[in-house]
This record gives structure tokens, sequence and C-alpha cells, in this order.
């Protein structure tokens, strides 16, 4: 992956101290074990050996073809996120569906897509006990009548905090459970066995996933991704003024990974900071090319209180071209003739970044080489570094959400 931007900012005594003591933070967060999700990309190796082993102690999983995920916020974005940047590029062997809003049309729905016979589903709660993902599960018992019981058991899997009243639920029938490890947030859980379970029964290679968020989480600690934490203090050091962060991604399947983004940054971020203060920066995840037509407007002749990061992918894969083909009285667009779709989104996104710089907008860019596994896992510790970062400089605790304890 490559990171660029266009912001800068001197280096001064102030700015190093601040970079130095964020840097600090994270370094005790990993090495002293409080904050589990440096961990997971060597952790959840293991994970991966239970999962392939309970699936070749089951031979009813040979006729299972889909999986329906029940889960909310992040025991569901992170996965889908992964699940739609990759199923495009894989033949995976089942096919993930997901529970996870109270919508009932949007319920009802996928309810009549998936049959009990050919469907495993996977209940995700950190607390176990998100009212959410209960009332779906009950829906689900109910409506395709399963004998929890009895053999139906084996169609649910549990994914859990140990001791939470969701895994004595599946002590009591002798479901099959995978733990959440304690000192993992559920907005920081997408490569613990709440993203790596569902997506290895998949088909996904999710040791190359673990290998991506590895390497670079390694590369970080040895100072060789300095500009995240350059990123982090520019955003910590304009947060008066730049209170928000658009991520403008060009490409539909990258939309889910955004909304992973939005809670990630959201959640662990808006918060009242040690001297009392409110500190927060607002996420917004905008489409290109679509939302050049919507939100440009704003971003270029509004209020100039917004930073942008854009996310391209260089290499498609996909070699779809626009016909030679010229239409009366539409000539004057037959200069793209012949290019490709990938040229095309690629140029507008580059276009978009250039008028925004004009237009006095700070902007960064992250460009995916090609959309896979090793890729992937890389920006989710990208983000989940950024967040801790800019979280240590703010002198809040990014992991905690009393905000949302308040709502629930």
């Amino acid at each position: 992956m490559i990171f660029s931007h266009d912001f800068s900012a001197k280096e001064s005594p102030e700015r190093t101290t601040i970079k130095d003591n964020a840097f600090a933070v994270v370094s005790h967060e990993r090495s002293s074990g409080t904050i589990g999700y440096y961990s997971l990309p060597s952790h959840s190796l293991s994970l991966i050996d239970e999962v392939n082993d309970y699936a070749s102690q089951n031979p009813f999983l040979a006729a299972i073809t889909d999986i329906a995920l029940i889960g909310i916020g992040g025991s569901s974005l992170g996965t889908k996120g992964i699940d739609s940047l990759l199923k495009s590029k894989r033949d995976t062997i089942r096919n993930l569906h997901f529970f996870e809003n109270t919508d009932p049309v949007n319920i009802s729905e996928t309810l009549a897509t998936l049959k009990k016979e050919s469907t495993l589903f996977i209940v995700a709660s950190k607390s176990g006990t998100t009212i959410e993902t209960v009332s779906i599960l009950k829906t689900v018992i109910s409506y395709y009548g399963l004998d929890i019981e009895g053999l139906d058991k084996d169609r649910i899997i549990i994914i859990t905090d140990g001791g939470s009243p969701l895994s004595q639920f599946a002590d009591h029938y002798g479901m099959k459970q995978f733990a959440i490890a304690p000192n993992v947030g559920g907005r920081f859980s997408v490569l613990s066995a709440v993203g790596i379970v569902p997506l290895t029964l998949a088909g996904y290679d999710t040791k190359a996933l673990l290998a991506g968020a590895d390497t670079f989480l390694t590369r970080f600690f040895n100072h060789q991704e300095k500009h995240v934490i350059d990123k982090a203090c520019f955003l910590f050091e304009n947060s008066k003024t730049i209170t928000t962060n658009i991520v403008f991604a060009y490409a539909n399947e990258l939309e889910n990974l955004c909304k992973w983004y939005v809670q990630l940054w959201g959640e662990s971020l808006g918060k009242v900071n040690v001297h009392g203060t409110t500190v927060g920066l607002t996420p917004q995840a905008l489409t290109g090319s679509v939302d050049q037509h919507s939100f440009l407007q704003l971003l270029i002749e509004g209020p100039k209180d917004k930073s942008v990061t854009f996310i391209r992918i260089h290499d498609f894969e996909n070699d779809l071209q626009i016909p030679n083909l010229s239409l009366k009285y539409l000539e004057k667009t037959d200069f793209v003739n012949t290019k490709s779709f990938n040229e095309l989104i690629n140029l507008q996104c580059d276009s978009t970044k250039e008028s925004l710089q004009i237009s006095g907008v700070s902007t960064d860019t992250i460009t995916f080489e090609k959309i896979n596994e090793e890729s992937i896992g890389s920006i989710i510790i990208y983000y989940e570094l950024l967040t801790s970062l800019v979280g240590a400089m703010m002198e809040i605790n990014p992991y905690d959400q009393p905000g949302v304890e308040l709502g629930k």
C-alpha cells in the first residue's frame, strides 16, 4: 500500500514531544498487554487452526453453502467490509450474509433467502446481551424451528466474552463457541474470532489477512511507517479548526470498510479528556465518483473545517473499457473513448483531489496496489493504530464508550 499526503508541519520540540509521548503510550499498551488488538495478528493464527479442526470434525458442514452472521457494530462491520472487498475476487466455499439491524423488512428478506439445511448461524456479541443480536437470534430460532436442544444446536456458533450470558447460553445447549479476549474491544475485534471464524469458514485466506496486519504493525513499531504518527499529529494539532475527517473511497466495494472506519473513529475519539474538555473528530464516508456530484460543492466552497482522505485502488483487475462509440450531440465526451473504467475512476479521484488542494482543503491518499487479504490486513491495523495515536494525543481513553452505554 502507498500512503501520501499534502499536509506539512514544521517539526518543533513541542511537536516532537507530542509524537514521542503518543508512541510511548501505544508501545506500552502493546508490551503490557492491556490492549489486546496489537497481539491479534499473531495470536489469531492458532484460532485459524481451531476453526479448521472444528470444520474437519463436523461433516455436516459439507452441506453448508451459506453463513449468516448475527451481530451489530463491531461484531459485524469489519467482517462485512472484508467480505465486500474480497468476494468478487475469490471463489469462496460459502456465502456470507449479515443480520445486523432490527429493520423488519431487511430481516424478513434475509430470512427468506436462506434455507435451514444449508445455513450455519454465527452469533457474535462481546457483551453477550446486545439487544439487537439476541432479538434476531430468537427470530432465527423461531422462523426455522431450530431444535437447539437437539441436533440443530450444531447449526449455531457463538462468539462472545468468556462467561457472558451468551456464553452461558452456549454452554447450556452444548453449542460451539469461540471467546473474544477481554482486553479486545468490539470495534477493534475484527482480527479476533469475530472476523476470523466466519471469514475462515467462508474460505478466505485469513492467514494472509493476519500476515498483512502483522507486517504493518511490526514496521510501525520499528519506525518504518512514520506517516501514521505524522497524520495523527496533524489531525490532533488541527482538531479545533478541522473537526471532520472525510474518507472518500473510489470503489463501491470499499463502502462497508469505510462504515467500519466510521464506527472505529467516532466511538473511540468522541470523548471528554482528562482536563474535562470535550474532544473528537467527526468521521464521514463518501463514495467516489458518485459523491463528487453531491458533496464536492460543500467541500470546495463550504467551511474549511474538513480534511479528506482519498482511498483508491490502482489495479481493479477488471479491464472493462469505454467503447469507441460516438453519439450524436454527445461528441464532447469522446475523449474518454477506449479508456478503461479503471483509468477513468482513478483520473476522477486525482482530479477531485487536485481541485480540493487548490481550494485549500488538506488531503491525503491511501492507494491499494491490488485488493487482497494482505492489503486489507494492513489498512485495518493502520486505522486501529491511527485511532490509538490520536486518542493518546487527545489524552482520552479510546477504548471505552460511556456514551454508547448511556444510549443502551
